[in-house]
């Protein structure tokens, strides 16, 4: 045999030994997660339908963090309990690498739910002004924490996978937007190692169950709250020509804001004005002195909220005018301190974690999706001065049936916030573990 030729055949003998537990590495990971999920599976659904029945509302999940905090100290992470309020903290080290967050949210919604489900919750929950109120997870939050849990098993069960940190924080009161906020003031990046990204995801109403979504750059809107309260001149209702009536005045204000998006805003720029409350008087005969609204705002551009703010300000004064009441009860109108910025989904990252998700689930299950009017608070994490990457991406959580049905009939499927939303929770948490177990490894492995 030719000596040259020889030596080239051990050449790529060599090469090929040397390279095969990494190339062998590769190709089995998502095997190995598809394995771990698996062997865990009944003990996550067991988790999901506990948290299900035992929903606490924003900035009373004390049960829930306590149970968070206990599944991330047998996996052997640091953790840091009642960090900025409720929330948790948990630190796993690896060897020399990237850092990571991963995020998930706890609170449930003052909702009676009806989804007709054996294990609904019958949750009654005080709220913080004393009243008592039905609690439900009517906004996945309850797939959010076992998937998290998921997530955190794998990694661990795979560290031979992946170098580097592990943050885990399990976070409180998203849905009235305070929980992100109170961790980065109480110190999450400079009490723990500064993340060099930053992932979460939220459940999909609209999306199959064993699918995910994903949208580069500008993905949930930005939010606030608006409390608005309109005066008047009380009186007996037999006598309405004595009065002014709040009543009618704030029925009047309620359609004339929603002029505001239809014909001030741009139509090219995109901006929602809600009432989603309205509350005022004891009883039939009665005409009282005011009448409260409670609105949420959502837009995508500073400039666009800041025009919609003073458009509910010359508004409701107007009306006011109008009726003819004097300066001292022109409506009032607080802003609670429920700021949300919009959540901006890094483009590199997120287009990196999408081919991630490809490899993992199949390319027919990863979707492209447009921007929602939706809003999350986990955008926070990005806008410190430590200028974070995040992505925030979707699951789907229809079943294949209700889906068919769906798209063939044009039934409405229950949305998040509904008393009847019931995901495909086994099939969305297998898929949500994979999905964020895969993106976990491979942002760890470089």
């Amino acid at each position: 045999m030719n000596m040259n030729r020889y030596r080239s055949i051990i050449l790529i003998i060599t090469i090929s030994i040397f390279s095969f537990p990494h190339w062998a590495q590769e190709n089995d990971l998502f095997e190995k997660i598809s394995t771990e999920i698996t062997d865990h599976l009944k003990y996550y659904e067991v988790l999901y339908k506990h948290l299900h029945q035992n929903p606490e509302l924003s900035f009373m999940e004390f049960k829930t963090s306590k149970r968070m905090a206990q599944e991330l100290s047998t996996l052997g992470f640091e953790v840091t309990t009642n960090f900025g309020g409720n929330s948790v903290v948990g630190v796993y080290k690896n060897g020399e690498g990237n850092t990571l967050l991963l995020r998930t949210d706890m609170d449930a919604l003052p909702i009676l739910e009806k989804t007709g489900l054996i294990f609904a919750s019958k949750v009654r929950a005080k709220d913080n002004t004393g009243k008592e109120l039905p609690v439900m997870h009517a906004c996945g939050h309850d797939v959010h924490m076992t998937v998290w849990v998921g997530v955190a098993n794998t990694l661990v069960k795979l560290k031979n996978y992946w170098k580097g940190t592990l943050i885990m924080i399990a976070q409180q009161a998203e849905e009235k937007s305070g929980g992100a906020n109170a961790m980065i003031d109480a110190g999450l990046f400079t009490k723990f190692p500064v993340p060099d990204y930053g992932l979460a995801f939220h459940v999909n109403p609209s999306l199959e169950s064993g699918t995910v979504g994903y949208c580069p750059g500008a993905a949930f809107a930005g939010v606030n709250s608006v409390d608005i309260k309109i005066f008047g001149i009380g009186g007996h209702a037999a006598y309405p020509h004595t009065t002014i009536d709040p009543v009618v005045l704030a029925s009047r204000t309620v359609l004339a804001l929603q002029t505001i998006v239809s014909r001030e805003i741009n139509p090219l720029k995109s901006a929602v004005v809600t009432v989603g409350s309205i509350h005022g008087g004891t009883q039939y005969n009665i005409i009282p002195d005011e009448v409260k609204l409670q609105l949420t705002l959502r837009f995508y551009k500073n400039e666009v909220y800041y025009q919609t703010v003073e458009s509910i300000k010359r508004i409701t004064r107007g009306i006011a005018v109008s009726a003819g009441l004097p300066e001292e009860k022109y409506p009032e109108i607080f802003f609670p301190d429920q700021f949300t910025p919009p959540v901006y989904n890094d483009p590199a990252l997120t287009n990196r974690v999408a081919d991630i998700f490809r490899e993992s689930l199949g390319e027919r299950n990863v979707i492209m999706v447009e921007p929602t009017m939706a809003g999350e608070d986990f955008g926070n994490y990005g806008r410190t001065a430590e200028k974070v990457p995040v992505f925030m991406f979707w699951v789907g959580a229809v079943s294949h049936e209700d889906f068919a049905i769906n798209k063939k009939n044009g039934i409405d499927l229950p949305p998040l916030h509904s008393p009847k939303f019931a995901p495909d929770y086994l099939k969305t948490i297998k898929t949500g573990i994979k999905a964020m177990s895969s993106a976990a490894i491979r942002l760890l492995a470089h």
